[in-house]
């Protein structure tokens, strides 16, 4: 039996830097229906969803998702992200594209290697702080610098923002418990390392083989994410615990569901940022301070997730 699908091939990916950032979906059956991608609710009512134009699709508690599904998102590229309420948790991912050997044995070679990993981290504080770290330390050295930089940095944007603030304190597996202003921070860097996690799995390199980080299956995406955590995601976060703090309007409209509205700041921030098209190239550049060379791609290696190819359309157009 043929393994081809009936009438025309499907279009090629999307590059990555040309899509929107994540899409969270919750309570419903995600299907495939007359060939388009949709949600569907409890009454049969559908909404479609571009899938081929978004990083990732994060599925919180109440989703369901076809067989169908999963594979047409696994051929537009797209990463599926099954998280706990408002993104807290996360349990799984379907890997978009597929590692590559040659940078897998390139990430793991540079991890561990002391000094290309000291000079991996060294470059991260670099980028994180837009200083040079300082001389003579040990990654647990610089770890700990890092840590009371972030702490008092939080501390400063809460003050800018106006936010009462009491420290970094959450407790994933009781959401609820959390203060608002740690829900707001939680669901902003959720939404962060998705795409994070999304841009490293396209490049073809592993979430858990971190530098800074280690031991947990996304190591790789808090080092990267962490990079741009503060430009990006957490002045959001503060706006809209602050605005929800003294009662004021966001946007000229009241906030009637903080995380909901911690996360749409996060996706318009994604664009202004233009953050996906940063990730990929923001990752070559840390690997390249840890020095060596990647090695050479096996005959039979996957290629790539996503080509970027001269396109024959104009500007704005799909080639």
């Amino acid at each position: 039996m043929s393994s081809s699908l009936p009438g025309l091939p499907p279009p090629r990916p999307i590059p990555l830097k040309e899509r929107s950032s994540i899409l969270f979906v919750e309570k419903g059956q995600l299907d495939v229906l007359d060939g388009a991608f949709v949600l569907v609710d409890q009454n049969g009512v559908r909404m479609h969803i571009p899938i081929g134009g978004l990083a990732c699709l994060m599925l919180e508690p109440g989703t369901r998702v076809s067989h169908m599904a999963v594979a047409l998102a696994a051929r537009a590229g797209t990463l599926l992200i099954w998280v706990g309420e408002a993104g807290v948790r996360l349990y799984a991912t379907g890997q978009p594209g597929g590692a590559r050997s040659d940078r897998l044995l390139y990430q793991a070679r540079l991890a561990l290697d002391d000094t290309a990993r000291l000079n991996v981290v060294r470059k991260m504080y670099a980028l994180r702080f837009g200083e040079d770290a300082p001389e003579r330390r040990s990654v647990e050295q610089l770890r700990g610098i890092e840590g009371a930089r972030v702490r008092e940095t939080y501390r400063i944007m809460a003050q800018t923002y106006g936010v009462k603030w009491d420290g970094r304190n959450y407790d994933p597996h009781q959401w609820e418990t959390a203060d608002l202003v740690n829900r707001c921070l939680s669901a902003a860097t959720a939404a962060l390392y998705g795409i994070t996690e999304a841009a490293i799995l396209a490049a073809g390199y592993a979430p858990a083989i971190g530098f800074l980080h280690t031991g947990k299956p996304q190591s790789f995406v808090y080092d990267i994410a962490d990079i741009v955590k503060f430009e990006t995601v957490v002045p959001e976060a503060f706006r809209v615990a602050g605005c929800v703090q003294r009662g004021q309007l966001l946007n000229g409209a009241p906030i009637t569901d903080a995380v909901s509205a911690v996360r749409r700041q996060c996706r318009d921030a994604f664009r202004r940022s233009n953050i996906l098209s940063r990730l990929i190239p923001l990752i070559g550049e840390v690997l390249a301070a840890g020095g060596g060379e990647m090695p050479e791609v096996p005959d039979e290696a996957m290629p790539i997730a996503f080509e970027d190819p001269k396109g024959l359309g104009d500007v704005g157009h799909r080639g």
